[in-house]
């Protein structure tokens, strides 16, 4: 186990540094001044010079690389041009609250996903299969932040019961864990749960259904096992896979809720992007994607790694 840990974290290495490569030149190459946002528009040459020398944009391309990933393996991300405050924390504070609403919505997605899955696979080819297979279309089919609309509009707007923005009362981006605050989890959550519920069940009902027609299931079946015990063994050889199918849904909601935090206006991630991109602030779309993309490569180590205690042929493979 430990030899293959250190293998999946060697491999890791060479794929950080070419996503670090792959931000710091995406966001480069993008069209527009960086310091245009805070700049007056009769702005004196030599105040857009000391400027310039300040963030580091009057040196060429390959030193100011160096120097930011110097200053990333240090935990120094920089200061954010916009607001003037340092990128780790702004990041940091968009980060935890992105995880607490990721891994609910997860924790949603892959229970639905799973339930709908199992019993579509059990029940292949009945009606029951049909109608959990439709859901799980509809799920990956509709636009989530659509979705997230439709359920402001429902929930928040004609019934009253929810919140419609924010991750607290009164906007507030403090988070405590009573039911005040809760509440502003329930809608997004739901709604970014929407396409990893889909993705699951789709996933999960190919694997019962295979698992289902494999000659094993017809040996235990030979020897009497029925019921739960049969179920044990497809749950058993179905987890690997859909832990993996999980790990990775986890981490597309880290990075990819840009658009269903914008219209809860939940101070994620994704409202930090969206912001920094907006504003063109180059310190803070390099520091949260580079902490993104680390979570991800992260997050697929540890799901690597459970995967193979599940699974020991994981390892030998």
């Amino acid at each position: 186990m430990l030899a293959y840990l250190a293998r999946r974290v060697l491999y890791t290495l060479p794929i950080l540094l070419g996503v670090s490569l792959v931000c710091f030149a995406l966001v480069h190459i993008a069209p527009g001044d960086p310091l245009s946002s805070v700049l007056p528009p009769d702005a004196s040459a030599d105040l857009q010079r000391q400027l310039r020398t300040l963030y580091g944009f009057d040196r060429s391309y390959p030193e100011q690389f160096a120097i930011w990933i110097g200053r990333a393996l240090q935990g120094d991300l920089g200061a954010s041009i916009a607001s003037g405050r340092p990128v780790a924390t702004e990041v940091m504070r968009a980060v935890v609250n992105t995880l607490r609403l990721a891994v609910l919505a997860t924790a949603i997605g892959f229970f639905l996903g799973g339930l709908f899955g199992f019993v579509a696979g059990y029940f292949r080819n009945s009606v029951v299969d049909k109608l959990a297979s439709m859901l799980a279309v509809l799920g990956v089919s509709v636009p989530h932040y659509w979705l997230g609309m439709v359920l402001v509009i429902v929930f928040s707007s004609q019934l009253g019961w929810l919140p419609a923005t924010g991750a607290g009362p009164g906007g507030s981006s403090d988070w405590a864990w009573d039911w005040a605050h809760v509440q502003h989890m329930v809608l997004p959550a739901v709604t970014m749960s929407v396409i990893p519920m889909g993705i699951v069940a789709r996933t999960v009902r190919a694997l019962v259904a295979d698992i289902l027609s494999q000659d094993f299931i017809t040996g235990l079946k030979a020897k009497g096992l029925t019921g739960f015990g049969v179920f044990r063994h497809v749950v058993k050889n179905a987890a690997p896979t859909a832990l993996a199918v999980m790990g990775l849904q986890l981490g597309y909601l880290l990075g990819g809720s840009i658009l269903i935090e914008t219209v809860f206006s939940w101070p994620g991630t994704g409202f930090l992007l969206n912001s920094a991109i907006f504003q063109r602030d180059l310190p803070l779309l390099q520091g949260t994607i580079l902490v993104l993309a680390l979570f991800f490569v992260v997050l697929n180590v540890v799901v690597d790694v459970i995967q193979s205690l599940l699974d020991p042929r994981v390892q030998r493979s």
